[in-house]
């Protein structure tokens, strides 16, 4: 069993988790996930790290409330316990393994949309622990559902808050922003680091590639069992399968095929979709096949 020690709704159907595992916040690192339990029937759940404490041993998740399962997980309470909690999973970030020194030459900017702010958050924070300051850009959709502004203000560079209505910072999407830094105010950046809804990374990757912003997106939204035997985040990259879980969940954002994902996405909605695709995709269907290469 996993002790919730504090359990708080963020924002309407977003809500943090700080869970007792010792032996994931010992060794994880920023861009890896873990996937919950809350009991011994109860769905498989992948979420991004989202903090972790080696000292006290605990890692934080953030979660949206989007089915059944994250229904039951939201009335969890401190004291409460999970059933299971397994981690880290996944590769951690790209930027984990450069020096300090090699990170400090880079001019790095993150881009979060929703609920996305969460895994960037200990991306960010970790560069700031080496003595790099990043630059991000949060965008929600309105100031009510706006997440972690304080915690990110803390580590970031710089940070450009964004609401697509204007109620709040800056007016307009993340991709405005962007463009805005760029164009209009000087900004040079190396590497641009997206994580949010699909549609909003493939026009992220879409405006960088044409600004020579080598981008890198987290495709942890696409996850359901997070073990590479369901199929569903199955994605071409650069031409070839990969599994968000297995493979990644980073890849190069100019490689991923967004269009092909999203489709794809709203087939394996459906039992008749998901059937569908296991026919249609054969031995490719799964992760850890031995074809996703070829």
């Amino acid at each position: 069993m996993y002790p919730i020690l504090e359990a708080r709704e963020l924002t309407a159907n977003i809500y943090l988790m700080e869970v007792e595992a010792p032996r994931i916040a010992k060794s994880c690192l920023p861009g890896q996930f873990l996937i919950v339990r809350t009991d011994k029937d109860g769905e498989r759940i992948p979420l991004t790290i989202c903090d972790y404490d080696r000292e006290r041993g605990t890692v934080t998740i953030v979660f949206q409330v989007v089915g059944a399962g994250t229904y039951e997980m939201a009335k969890l309470q401190a004291g409460d316990t999970f059933c299971d909690v397994v981690g880290p999973l996944g590769c951690p970030s790209e930027l984990t393994m450069e020096t300090a020194d090699e990170l400090k030459n880079k001019s790095i900017l993150f881009v979060a949309g929703g609920v996305g702010t969460a895994p960037v958050y200990p991306q960010v924070k970790w560069l700031h622990e080496q003595g790099v300051a990043a630059d991000v850009i949060v965008g929600a959709k309105t100031k009510d559902i706006l997440i972690l502004e304080k915690e990110m203000e803390a580590v970031a560079g710089n940070l450009y808050v964004t609401t697509d209505d204007g109620s709040y910072g800056r007016s307009g999407m993340v991709t405005k922003t962007i463009q805005d830094l760029v164009e209009q105010e000087g900004k040079h950046y190396d590497v641009c680091i997206a994580i949010g809804p699909m549609i909003m990374m493939k026009f992220v990757c879409k405006l960088t590639k044409e600004l020579n912003i080598p981008t890198i997106v987290s495709l942890n939204p696409i996850m359901v069992d997070g073990t590479g035997m369901c199929g569903a985040c199955r994605v071409s990259v650069g031409g070839k399968v990969k599994f968000a879980c297995v493979d990644g969940p980073e890849f190069d954002g100019h490689e991923v095929n967004f269009d092909e994902a999203m489709q794809r996405q709203q087939i394996y909605r459906t039992a008749e979709g998901r059937a569908y695709l296991a026919a249609k995709e054969g031995d490719t269907h799964h992760g850890g096949c031995g074809n996703c290469e070829g």
